[in-house]
C-alpha cells in the first residue's frame, strides 16, 4: 500500500468543533497542537472546546432528538443513514488511512485495518437498527402489555487516543442506531479520523444535531461533557483513575455509564498447546499498535514442564521485531506521545533496578526518525508474581512472561490481578479448555484464538477494574437503550 500524509489544514485544521453539521470557532480561539508520534513534530491544530462549545453542542443533540429530524426517522432510515456512512468511510479509506497513520504513529497497514473496522461498525449497527424487538408480556386478564427498547436521550462519548477511527464507530453506531443524539469528545493526542467522520456523516444525509463533536483537553471538553446535566448517558474508554471520576459525575446526575478500563491480560499456554498456531499470535497480541491496546495479551503464563521449550522460541521472534516509520509498514509503530514514551521506559529501569530478566528485546529501525517516541518490544521473564510487571498495565509494547504448574495455578495466577478484560486458553485438550474459560474472571475469552480481527459482533467489555457494561455487538444496543413497558387495559 502507498500512502502520502495529508497536511491537517487539507481536513480538518482551525475548524472548531462540530455542531448542527458545520464547523463553528471555539468562543475561546485557542488550539491544541496535534503531534505526529513518529516524528515528534506539531503536524495540525485542532480547536479547544470548553464548557460553553459543550453546552451548545448538548443543546443542539437535545433539539435533534426532542422533535428535531433525526427524532422523526423510522429505525429503517437511522440504519440507511449509518450504512451509508460506513460506505463514504470505504470510499475515503486512502485518505483516513493515511490520516490515522501520522496522527497515531500507527503502520499503514494496522491504520487501513481501523479504517476497515470503522466502516464495519456503521454497517453493522446500520443492519441491526430495525431488528431489536420489543415483547408482549402475558399479564392480567383486561390487559394487553408490551415492552419495547426507547432511546435514551443525549448520549456523551469520550473516547481514547489509541483506537480514534475505531472508537467513533464502536461507540457512536449503537447509539445512533437506536435513536440517540450524540456528543462525542476524542482525545486530544489522536482525533483527526472521528472529526473526518462527522464531516462526511453531514454529507450523508445526517440530520442536524444527530452527531456533534467538541475536541480539546480532556480536563476541560471531556470533564464538561461527563458533568453536564443534559446528558442522559455517558460511554468512556480510559483509565481506571479517570474512570472514577466519570462514574463519579453520571452518579450525580443519576445517569447510567459504560466504562471501559483497560486490563492486564492473560494468554495461558499450556503443554499440549498447538506452538505453531499459537506463537504468532502470542506475540502480535502485545506488540499491536505498539501495545497500547486495552484488551493486549500482557502477561504470557506458561505451563512450567514447556517453558523451556516455548519461551526461547517467543524470544527469537521478540528479537527479530522492528520499530519504525508508519509508512515503511514495520512490525510496529511508536508510542503515542514523549510521556507514554518515558512511562514505558520507566518500567524498564524498575525491571532492571529489581533483576527481572530481560530475555529478549526487538529494535528500531536504522532509518526511523530520531525524534519518534519508539520504544523496543520487550520480553521479559520469569517475572515474580508479585512484581509491577505482573499487575500494572504498561500499556506499551512489553510482556511478561510467568509459569505455572497445572491448571488450578494457571486459574489463579489469570486472576490475580485487579482487571478482567480478556484471556486467551491454548490447549487441544476441549474439557480443559472450557473448564478454565468459565474459572477465568474476564469479559472475553478466546480458547485457542485471541482477539478475533476486533470481534465487531462480539459483546465486549470487563470485570473488576477493567470496568463494566458490554459494547460491541447487540449487546451495546441495550446499553443505549432502556425497557419501556406499556400497559393497556382493554375491554
Amino acid at each position: 500500500m502507498t500512502a502520502s500524509y495529508p497536511r491537517a489544514s487539507e481536513v480538518i485544521e482551525a475548524k472548531g468543533f462540530f455542531v448542527n453539521n458545520r464547523w463553528e470557532p471555539v468562543e475561546s480561539g485557542r488550539t491544541v497542537p496535534v503531534v505526529a508520534p513518529a516524528e515528534g513534530v506539531v503536524f495540525a491544530e485542532i480547536a479547544a472546546s470548553g464548557p460553553q462549545e459543550v453546552d451548545r453542542a448538548v443543546a443542539a443533540a437535545r433539539a435533534a432528538f426532542e422533535g428535531g429530524a433525526w427524532s422523526r426517522l423510522s429505525a429503517v432510515e437511522r440504519g440507511r443513514l449509518l450504512v451509508k456512512l460506513g460506505q463514504a468511510i470505504l470510499a475515503h479509506a486512502d485518505e483516513l488511512t493515511a490520516l490515522e497513520a501520522r496522527d497515531c504513529g500507527k503502520p499503514l497497514k494496522q491504520a487501513r485495518a481501523d479504517i476497515e473496522a470503522s466502516a464495519r461498525y456503521f454497517e453493522f449497527y446500520g443492519g441491526a437498527a430495525d431488528k431489536v424487538h420489543g415483547e408482549q408480556i402475558p399479564f392480567m386478564n383486561g390487559y394487553y402489555v408490551t415492552g419495547e427498547r426507547a432511546p435514551l436521550g443525549v448520549t456523551g462519548h469520550i473516547i481514547p487516543w489509541n483506537y480514534p477511527a475505531q472508537m467513533i464507530g464502536r461507540t457512536l453506531g449503537p447509539a445512533l442506531a437506536m435513536g440517540n443524539a450524540t456528543v462525542l469528545k476524542p482525545a486530544e493526542d489522536a482525533c483527526l479520523t472521528p472529526l473526518r467522520i462527522a464531516e462526511l456523516a453531514a454529507e450523508v444525509g445526517f440530520p442536524e444535531g444527530a452527531i456533534n463533536v467538541v475536541p480539546g483537553l480532556g480536563h476541560e471538553a471531556g470533564a464538561a461533557l461527563s458533568e453536564h446535566p443534559g446528558i442522559d448517558f455517558i460511554a468512556f474508554t480510559g483509565s481506571p483513575q479517570v474512570g472514577v471520576l466519570i462514574q463519579t459525575a453520571a452518579a450525580r446526575n443519576h445517569i447510567g455509564c459504560v466504562l471501559e478500563l483497560g486490563g492486564k491480560s492473560p494468554q495461558i499456554v499450556f503443554e499440549d498447546a498447538d506452538l505453531e498456531a499459537s506463537l504468532p499470535v502470542l506475540v502480535g497480541a502485545i506488540i499491536q499498535n505498539a501495545g497500547q491496546t486495552c484488551s493486549a495479551g500482557a502477561r504470557l503464563l506458561v505451563q512450567r514442564s514447556v517453558w523451556d521449550k516455548v519461551i526461547p522460541l517467543v524470544a527469537e521472534r521478540f528479537n527479530a521485531l522492528r520499530t519504525g516509520a508508519p509508512h515503511d509498514n514495520p512490525d510496529l509503530g511508536p508510542v503515542i506521545n514523549e510521556k507514554q514514551k518515558g512511562r514505558v521506559e520507566a518500567f524498564f529501569a524498575r525491571a532492571e533496578a529489581e533483576g527481572v530478566p530481560l530475555l529478549a528485546q526487538g529494535r528500531r529501525q536504522d532509518d526511523a526518525p530520531e525524534g519518534g517516541f519508539f520504544v523496543p518490544p520487550t520480553l521479559y521473564g520469569p517475572v515474580p508474581r508479585d512484581n509491577h510487571l505482573a499487575n500494572e498495565e504498561v500499556f506499551g509494547p512489553v510482556l511478561a512472561a510467568i509459569p505455572f504448574d497445572d491448571e488450578a495455578d494457571a486459574v489463579a495466577l489469570a486472576n490475580a490481578t485487579d482487571y478482567g478484560l480478556v484471556a486467551g486458553v491454548w490447549t487441544r485438550d476441549t474439557s480443559r479448555a472450557v473448564r478454565v474459560a468459565r474459572k477465568v474472571r474476564a469479559g472475553q475469552v478466546y480458547i485457542n484464538a485471541y482477539g478475533a480481527g476486533g470481534g465487531i459482533e462480539l459483546p465486549f467489555g470487563g470485570v473488576k477494574k477493567s470496568g463494566h457494561g458490554r459494547e460491541k455487538g447487540f449487546e451495546a444496543l441495550y446499553e443505549f437503550s432502556a425497557l419501556k413497558t406499556i400497559v393497556i387495559k382493554h375491554d
